[in-house]
This record gives C-alpha cells, structure tokens and sequence, in this order.
C-alpha cells in the first residue's frame, strides 16, 4: 500500500511535467498545482485502466501510462484555465 502511494507521488510529478511539456503555450500555475494534477491523474488513470482491463499487463503498461498521460494533460488545461480567470496572470499581462 505504502509502496503505491509512494510511486503514485513519483509518477504523478513526471506526469504533470510531462502534461507541462506536451501542452502547447505557457501555462500560469504554480510547480505545487502540476504536482498534485500530476498525482491525481496517476490515480484517476490507474483506476480507469483497471476498470477497462489494461492496469496489470506483462511488462510494461504502456496504455495505462497513456491514460495517466491523458488525464495529467486535461487536469493542467483545466488548471490552468482556472487559475487565469481566478486572477491569475495572464501571458499578456506579463508582457
């Protein structure tokens, strides 16, 4: 149990640095936000692939790490979104 969680942290920040990258543009939340998007689609992506019979495979879990994947990109989109109508800074206003 402990070891889950613990990889589930591990993956959840290359997740949500991985998300960071792929998305286009430049996205205002703090390095905290991406950590836990990334941790929370860890979660949501495992329990998702193990509900459609992907989770446990022999080697690697190639399409569970992309659901994983999936769900960091749409959790960043959406925090970022968030956090630029909440007051955020905006790319423009930086400028």
């Amino acid at each position: 149990m402990i070891g889950t969680i613990l990889w589930a942290i591990i993956g959840g920040i290359v997740l949500g640095v991985l998300a960071r990258l792929i998305l286009p543009g430049r996205q205002n939340i703090s390095v905290l936000a991406t950590v836990v998007v990334g941790i929370l689609a860890a979660f949501l992506g495992g329990l998702v692939a193990t509900w459609i019979g992907v989770g446990k495979t022999n080697g690697v879990d190639w399409i569970r790490h992309g659901i994983q994947l999936l769900f960091a990109i749409v959790g960043i989109y959406i925090t970022a979104q968030v956090s630029t109508r909440r007051g955020g800074r905006s790319g423009a206003a930086m400028r």
